[in-house]
């Protein structure tokens, strides 16, 4: 096996467990999220407004 090949699929598995990862931490947090009833949520929107439906830009920075 040659060098390149060997990186090239280290790479694609890297890639392949970050988004397994990425996908599993973010069923944790769902979970993680108290039950709102419809009530509180006609409570909360009337107070604060429907959230936007604006995209949200984020930037990771790795040191």
């Amino acid at each position: 096996m040659t060098t390149a090949l060997r990186n090239e699929i280290r790479e694609l598995a890297r890639k392949s467990v970050r988004e397994a990862l990425a996908e599993e931490f973010m069923k944790a947090r769902a979970g993680a999220l108290p039950f709102v009833s419809a009530k509180e949520q006609a409570d909360i929107e009337k107070l604060y407004g429907k959230p936007s439906n604006k995209g949200v830009r984020s930037i990771r920075i790795r040191i």
